[in-house]
């Protein structure tokens, strides 16, 4: 489906667009005076859209099976399949850890490994899975394995990009890519992880070379961030320097301003997929306010925090 075909449903997510929340309405969720206040507040604000899982059953709803649009939830089927493999290897039950929406069912996922059979889940995942349930019995190291499968998810989604999607998805999934590498390079560097691991852990993309990235990440953290400073990405990379959870702001605020540029087109699944990126940015930061107010952070603390809104 593509173009024209799409006019529905970009016509429905406009109008939704007016019930997103602004920055005057997360001003007084931050200044409710007691939690009541807060629901109220939220619950006045709130469409029927109040979950990720809300919103995508209303473009589903809209445009049936989309490829192009299920790349959205690539990581949450990978999370998932590390959900399901842990829990497998330590006897445990992953219904804790499962995120929605997702395109595969956890109870999908869980046949998959017991019964060995990983036909039945999607082409995109199929390898990744039977990859990493022999990485993971074999050297029974965890954390190669997660690297392993957020790499795979970062490779799958990539590819479909460049099958299924537009312009706009594919800048989105290099973004998406671009600042998954950055910060797993960083950490590889300080915990002077060796080339085996790093070839696993970095995926790369046509705007940050993975050889090159691997080479940096070997000479040193101060050679890594060298190497980054003379990118694009240098601004990124500061606020890394000062804080991962300001470099994570300044990701997601990447996303929502390349969301942004999709605002003025009436066809084609771009206004669809920057909707569901809205709504991310929207929950995540009723999400942080939420803690922060529990916590008992104060105003101006919770605001640098908060992420770009889309309206």
């Amino acid at each position: 489906m593509g173009g024209t075909q799409y006019a529905v449903a970009v016509g429905a997510v406009k109008a939704m667009e007016n019930f997103l929340l602004s920055n005057s309405d997360m001003e007084q969720l931050i200044n409710a005076d007691t939690q009541a206040d807060f629901d109220m507040i939220l619950s006045a604000k709130s469409t029927e859209n109040k979950t990720l899982s809300d919103v995508w059953d209303m473009l589903k709803s809209y445009v049936g099976d989309s490829r192009e649009l299920e790349i959205l939830l690539y990581r949450n089927d990978f999370h998932n399949l590390k959900a399901v493999l842990k829990a497998m290897i330590s006897n445990r039950s992953p219904e804790n850890y499962f995120i929605e929406p997702s395109n595969v069912t956890p109870e999908t996922l869980e046949e998959a490994f017991r019964t060995k059979n990983a036909d039945i889940l999607p082409d995109y995942m199929r390898e990744t899975a039977e990859q990493a349930y022999e990485l993971l019995t074999k050297t029974l190291d965890g954390q190669l394995a997660d690297s392993f499968i957020d790499t795979s998810a970062l490779t799958a989604m990539q590819n479909s990009a460049g099958k299924y999607g537009g312009d706009f998805m594919r800048k989105y999934v290099d973004l998406i890519t671009v600042y998954a590498d950055i910060k797993t390079a960083y950490r590889c560097s300080k915990m002077n992880k060796q080339r085996a691991f790093l070839e696993t852990a970095v995926c790369g993309s046509s705007e940050l070379d993975k050889k090159s990235l691997i080479r940096a990440i070997l000479s040193g953290t101060d050679g890594l961030l060298s190497f980054l400073e003379h990118t694009p990405y240098a601004e990124a990379v500061g606020l890394l320097k000062e804080s991962p959870a300001k470099f994570e702001k300044y990701c997601d605020d990447a996303v929502t301003e390349l969301a942004e540029s999709t605002r003025m087109q009436a066809f084609g699944a771009e206004p669809l997929i920057a909707y569901y990126i809205a709504k991310e940015a929207e929950i995540k930061n009723v999400r942080i306010i939420s803690v922060c107010r529990e916590s008992g952070a104060g105003k101006e603390t919770i605001t640098e925090r908060l992420r770009k809104l889309y309206v």
